[in-house]
């Protein structure tokens, strides 16, 4: 028997080996059924040449038309090329202006088709307009078509006659130094032949400065492919059943089946186990351990028990972690992403004892320094927090692009590695302040002063006296100067009388505030207080605060006021001349008043004042230094601010105080002007405009600045760097001095207003400690020797004179009597001075010419848009101009400031570590702080370190001797978040070079299985990845190997604001069994709509506008959808998709009772009268509405509300008994708050709209299910619940069950008198519904079939028409 029972075992053995090794290879075998899921847009395929262009046109506009120039006839390669050739010949031409990143980031938004709602939107808006019939090509000139180009001509005529057109942000204007020309906008396609007939034509008019030339993508012949989409997640989930209760009557037998279980069954796949362990007890572990493997392997997802749980997440951890590290972010891919058939082996992973270690160890140190627990997800991309939840594929790309941008650029400025992160490091942040004016000014006439006054002697002194606490919203009164109200005030104004009124009120009720006014009065000389109320007043305060004081002269204005007739509101000498008389009887009133007054000093010091303060039109007033918003200088609305203000600032200085940082020997006003948002002067020009910076680093090319027919040539970029190379400059004393801040004033400086500009400069430089001089020459007229005498002058003292004598001179030539004896004949000679080099000044001075004045003429035109003699400046880069008006020497200083503030400092504080010589360190600076500034705001990068990286972090190093990306990656491999960020970390490492350490934040102790779901997310870092690849398949989720026995439901997981449908399947997504499915189960979805988000309050009330409707549509299409304002925060969405919308209120009541006053996130100006939205790309898109009420409608209401509930008509089913165990809501919760009403569970609604919208039902549903959906353990089934849940507010009436009829619920005797059958799920059963529809409705069969036929037919006859080859 021995020889036979050997002969048995190796028999068993080498057969169970093969049948392991055909499981292991059995999708090689046998192809194992299978679920697939597309997404495509609604707009056909766009043209990836077009998208191209988009991706050019982000980089800059010069870009997009250099890069249009090379490819404006490639679209005739289609015809001949292959797509992977024609895709490959695009790339080629990028790569003409992009470096190998960026290349790699236009395959990666190719992959996503990032740019292709923005060609969408361009189609919109040519469908629009419209375009005229059979036309590859049209031109539209102020509302006239044509498709001729010899027609252009004719219609450019009259076109000044006719209404320009709207332009667009994301219209392509061809470059040109004119704005204010006739509008040529061409609808073509690039690349195409009539596009480059018409673009010949287009470009030359243009270049002439005849026409403004905008050029929007238009494709006659849309694709007839669908364009496939990525960038989302599609999640295969089992379904569990709808009703989550168990038959209570029944839960004592119910029992988990497990694998121990299984494993007494009889038979598993023809093995006989319970035999052969009988026959061969001796090899009982083996049979044991080969029959599990075969259970397992068979994908039952048998459930796993609670022990098994508990260290899941580490076991996994521990299997990644030993897997050789470039395979380890896809094994964490694939465990995670089917989780459901590889947990039963992760159970027999021993977990790393040291892993674990580790891994608490970092825990707690994340938790300690950034707020991060067990489990928790975090991706950070140099430092910039990649928010899990809401991030999609678009924003990583323009984040990638940014990053990329500056990367590039410090690469090329020579910084690599170490010292590249500490600029990444630097946060751009003074902008953000609110600026403050120093109000230590002679010109401000303080009324009061807290720390002297008589007024104020009971007051405590101590600012400890802050620390007290005090009623909520009083202030508490110190003797301290630490709240100063100034009031500009203007006698011939209506709006004096309210401040005045404001002053008196603060003053007599001892509100602890310093007020100051500012009087602006008339300056002209020859005027008197005979006929002028302002200097009468000016005159008699200035008499009254002689003879008595300030105060005293405070109270007789009041006075004056209170006598200003009621329907004047403005002062007259008489009301002045009146309460000299009363109050002080024997004065002289001409003596005070009249033409020879001695009380009118310094009358325009006020009108001075507010000039150089920048401040606005009047009326104006400032809190500590800060002004006030132009809607709160009514008097009501300024009081309120002012003690808002004043609570706001006692708190700031309770904190100071406690820090100790204020004390009783600071000086309250110094303390208060000498922080750093202080200025002493408002300039908006610097404050406020959009910044623009200069790109100053150098490409290779090589150019002298007098060589101007090669500089004409260059590219802005190189243009800027050539003027930066060969700029001379005025330093401080010292010339190994390191220059934070680099000035470069730009003038016509043969004009007065240059030389002005020039003095103001100098003033500034000789108080500077961080600012060098700079000079830009941008001549008026034709350049010759004659007209530029003063600027030659400049230019040959920089390039010969050493500093202190370059400044004395330099002031020399800025004086208006030097440029009058100049041009008068004059030698410029006479004008040296002592110390001068004077012979190497005169022999420059006479063979400079004038080559470096075209050329910086030119630089002007082209690369700042300033036309000949307007005046600029730039500071590290930042462009400000034109100057309309003087540039003071207190706006050098701002400037200075705010510059030196913002990135200068720390720049300088990292580079003089770095061994560079002092002038190529100021070039250093000013050129890293016109890349970093350059780059949009963004959030705090972190600086995330673990404290141990041997045991659980992956780490993969980059390429060596390239630029990198650091990637920081934190998650619990069996989460969510490991199944979208595994993908991602993949597609990133082929996009980027990047250094990744991706950390196992593993949870301990699971009670339940972390996953209950398989996962794709779908994302490619490229189109195309070969010749032989199919294009038309597009992105695709595939599931393959997944087990037939389970309920599966197939959910869509896509970025905010998408709205997706399914359009085709072959079988019910939400039931899907795979062991009743003969072939692959497919999807194809279609993003419908884009969502647009916003909000809406109305601006008095500050409250949402209830009821309110908007609607958005085009020019000749109004209303292509409407929506209503939600009472909850105003919410609004509206469908859209790409395109260029118009916003309006709603025809009606809502157009009648409101109009729109304001908006943010929209595409037009805020005065503009239509409100335009463009939508441009896949991301999500938040406006922001202001509305009011027009004059005469203030009392109406757009909804009547009445204290009513809805009469809502709902099924509430109870006939088939033997359900009762499964009806939940007969116990606990729903018992307690039903209170024996009615839980209505199938979804027949009939409601009265009208009263459903009066009442806001619809905004109550909203708000509860908004607040419900966001807690995980709140109702389960929240469409059903929702209504149940708020019964009180929005109350149901039921049916009768045969409105709605399902068999689950209703017996079969009352099938016969169903009006509908609900097809619902059945907790007991867990039957399919599609096997219920054939079994309950007979003729489902029979509809079924049909409808599959008709469907198949529609496939079939779709497929014969699409092309073989169609274009990309």
């Amino acid at each position: 028997m021995a020889p036979a029972k050997a002969t048995n075992v190796v028999r068993l053995l080498l057969g169970s080996t093969a049948l392991w090794l055909s499981q292991l290879g059995a999708g090689t075998v046998a192809a194992s059924k299978s679920v697939t899921a597309h997404l495509a847009a609604k707009w056909p395929e766009t043209p990836l040449l077009l998208e191209a262009s988009e991706f050019m046109a982000e980089e800059s506009n010069e870009k997009f038309w250099q890069f249009l120039e090379t490819v404006k006839e490639l679209a005739i390669y289609k015809q001949t090329e292959s797509d992977y050739s024609y895709y490959n010949l695009i790339l080629k031409k990028a790569g003409q202006f992009l470096d190998n990143l960026h290349i790699n980031l236009l395959k990666f938004a190719f992959s996503i088709r990032a740019y292709s709602p923005a060609i969408q939107m361009f189609q919109q808006i040519a469908a629009d307009e419209p375009p005229p019939d059979g036309c590859n090509a049209f031109v539209v000139i102020h509302k006239k078509h044509t498709c001729k180009i010899n027609e252009i001509k004719k219609l450019l005529k009259k076109a000044a006659s006719r209404t320009r057109p709207y332009l667009f942000k994301g219209d392509h204007k061809f470059p040109t130094n004119k704005e204010n020309l006739p509008v040529v906008i061409l609808y073509a396609e690039m690349g195409t032949r009539t596009f480059s007939a018409f673009h010949k034509v287009l470009s030359e008019k243009a270049q002439n400065e005849e026409i403004l030339y905008v050029l929007r993508h238009y494709i006659q012949k849309p694709s007839s492919r669908k364009m496939y989409l990525s960038g989302y997640g599609v999640e295969l989930a089992i379904k569990s059943t709808e009703y989550k209760a168990l038959d209570d009557t029944q839960v004592k037998t119910v029992t988990n089946t497990t694998v121990e279980d299984e494993m007494e069954t009889n038979e598993v796949q023809g093995f006989l186990f319970w035999k052969l362990k009988e026959i061969y007890s001796d090899l009982r572990d083996n049979l044991t351990a080969f029959q599990k493997y075969l259970i397992e392997s068979n994908k039952q997802m048998t459930p796993l028990k609670v022990w098994e749980l508990q260290d899941l997440s580490f076991q996994a951890a521990s299997q990644i972690m030993s897997t050789p590290v470039y395979d380890a972010i896809k094994l964490m891919k694939d465990i995670s992403q089917n989780f459901p058939i590889k947990a039963r082996s992760l159970t027999r992973i021993a977990v790393n004892q040291h892993m674990r270690e580790e891994i608490k160890e970092n825990q707690k140190d994340l938790q300690d320094r950034f707020k991060i627990q067990p489990g928790d997800a975090r991706l950070f991309i140099n430092g910039l927090h990649v928010d899990m939840d809401v991030y999609d594929p678009f924003s990583i790309l323009d984040m990638l692009k940014l990053e990329g941008k500056m990367m590039n650029g410090l690469r090329n400025l020579g910084i690599n590695g170490e010292h590249m992160s500490k600029f990444f490091k630097l946060n751009s942040h003074i902008w953000e302040y609110t600026y403050v004016l120093d109000i230590r000014h002679s010109s401000i006439m303080w009324i009061n002063d807290l720390e002297n006054d008589d007024l104020y002697i009971t007051w405590p002194t101590s600012c400890q006296k802050l620390l007290k606490p005090i009623f909520p919203g009083s202030i508490p009164s110190i003797r301290r100067n630490f709240h100063n109200l100034v009031l500009f005030i203007d006698p011939a104004q209506e709006y004096t009388l309210d401040f005045i009124k404001l002053a008196d009120l603060f003053y007599s009720h001892e509100v602890p505030l310093r007020i100051g006014f500012v009087f602006i009065l008339n300056t002209d000389d020859e005027v008197d207080g005979a006929n002028d109320a302002g200097v009468a007043l000016w005159r008699a305060f200035n008499y009254i605060a002689e003879e008595f004081d300030k105060s005293e002269a405070f109270i007789s204005i009041v006075h004056m006021y209170q006598k200003v007739k009621k329907d004047q509101n403005i002062l007259t000498v008489d009301n002045v001349k009146s309460v000299l008389q009363n109050t002080f009887p024997h004065a002289n009133i001409w003596d005070i008043l009249g033409i020879h007054s001695k009380y009118d000093e310094e009358r325009k010091a006020g009108a001075r004042f507010y000039k150089m303060t920048g401040l606005g039109p009047l009326p104006q007033a400032l809190y500590n230094g800060e002004p006030f918003k132009h809607e709160e200088m009514n008097i009501k609305e300024l009081k309120m601010a002012v003690l808002q203000r004043m609570m706001d600032a006692s708190v700031y200085l309770q904190r100071e105080v406690f820090l100790g940082t204020l004390n009783d020997r600071t000086n309250a006003i110094d303390f208060l002007m000498d922080r750093n948002n202080v200025v002493p002067r408002i300039n908006s020009l610097i404050l406020h405009t959009n910044q623009q910076y200069l790109n100053l680093i150098s490409t290779s090319v090589t150019a002298d600045v007098e060589d101007f027919s090669t500089f004409f040539f260059l590219d802005s970029q190189d243009k800027s760097a050539v003027i930066a190379k060969n700029m001379y400059y005025l330093t401080q004393d010292d010339d190994s001095v390191i220059s934070a801040v680099t000035l470069w004033i730009i003038a016509d400086f043969d004009k007065p207003s240059g030389r002005k500009l020039l003095f103001n400069a100098l003033k500034h430089m000789k108080t500077s400690v961080h600012s060098r001089l700079g000079i830009i020459y941008n001549p008026t007229s034709k350049i010759n020797e004659e007209n530029t005498a003063i600027s030659r002058g400049i230019l040959a003292a920089f390039i010969t004179q050493k500093n202190m004598f370059l400044r004395s001179f330099l002031g020399q030539l800025a004086k208006e009597e030097t440029a009058t004896a100049l041009y008068s004949g004059d030698k410029i000679k006479t004008f040296l001075i002592e110390g001068m080099d004077k012979n190497a000044f005169e022999k420059k001075y006479n063979t400079v010419g004038v080559n470096i004045f075209r050329t910086h003429q030119l630089f002007c035109q082209d690369v700042l848009k300033l036309p000949p003699g307007e005046m600029g400046i730039v500071s590290n880069g930042r462009f400000l101009g034109p100057l309309d008006e003087d540039f003071y020497v207190e706006d050098f200083y701002l400037l200075e400031k705010i510059t030196f503030s913002n990135l200068g400092e720390k720049i300088k504080g990292i580079v003089e570590n770095m061994g560079i010589n002092a002038n190529n360190m100021s070039d250093f600076i000013m050129k890293v702080d016109a890349l970093m500034s350059s780059v949009p705001k963004r959030t705090s990068r972190y600086d995330v370190t673990f404290l141990r990286e041997n045991h659980s972090v992956i780490k993969m190093n980059p390429q060596e001797n390239d630029m990198f990306f650091s990637v920081i990656a934190i998650v619990d491999p069996l989460t969510r978040e490991a199944q979208k960020m595994a993908q991602l970390l993949v597609v990133l490492g082929k996009i980027i070079n990047m250094k990744i350490k991706l950390f196992m934040n593993c949870r301990g102790r699971l009670s339940e299985a972390p996953l209950d779901s398989f996962y794709r997310f779908v994302l490619e870092p490229e189109l195309m990845s070969g010749a032989n690849e199919v294009s038309s398949l597009g992105p695709v989720a595939k599931f393959l190997d997944i087990p037939e026995s389970p309920l599966l439901i197939l959910n869509m997981i896509t970025p905010e604001g998408w709205l997706v449908e399914t359009v085709h399947s072959n079988c019910d997504l939400d039931n899907i069994h795979l062991k009743d499915s003969e072939k692959t189960v497919t999807a194809e979805y279609e993003l419908e709509y884009l969502l647009l988000e916003g909000q809406c309050f109305d601006k008095v009330t500050e409250q949402p506008p209830r009821g309110l409707q908007f609607t958005l549509g085009t020019k000749n299409k109004p209303v292509v959808v409407d929506t209503i304002v939600m009472a909850n925060h105003g919410y609004f969405q509206l469908k859209a998709n790409p395109g260029a919308w118009i916003l309006r209120l709603h025809q009606g009541k809502s157009e009648d009772i409101y109009q729109i006053v304001g908006h943010k996130g929209t595409d037009s100006q805020a005065d503009l009268g239509d409100v335009i939205v463009v939508l441009n790309s896949f991301k999500s898109k938040i406006l922001e509405v202001k509305v009011k009420k027009e004059t005469d409608k203030i009392k109406e209401d757009i909804l009547t509300d009445e204290d009513e509930k809805t009469k809502g008509l709902w099924d509430s089913i109870k006939s088939r008994r033997e359900m009762d165990g499964y009806r939940f809501w007969k116990t606990g919760y729903w018992a307690s708050h039903l209170l024996r009403r009615k839980y209505h569970i199938s979804a027949l609604y009939v409601v009265d709209l009208k009263k459903f919208r009066r009442i806001g039902a619809g905004d109550r549903l909203r708000s509860q299910y908004q607040a419900l959906s966001q807690d995980p353990n709140s109702l389960s089934n929240l469409d059903q619940d929702l209504p149940n849940n708020m019964i009180y507010q929005v109350a149901i009436k039921s049916l009768p069950e045969d409105w709605l009829w399902c068999e689950t619920w209703c017996d079969d005797e009352s099938k016969q008198r169903a009006k509908t059958i609900d097809l619902c799920n059945n907790p007991k059963t867990k039957e399919p519904k599609l096997e219920a529809a054939a079994r309950i409705v007979p003729e489902w069969v029979e509809y079924d079939a049909e409808i599959r036929q008709l469907l198949d037919h529609l496939e079939n006859k779709k497929q014969d028409t699409i092309l073989t080859h169609d274009e990309l």
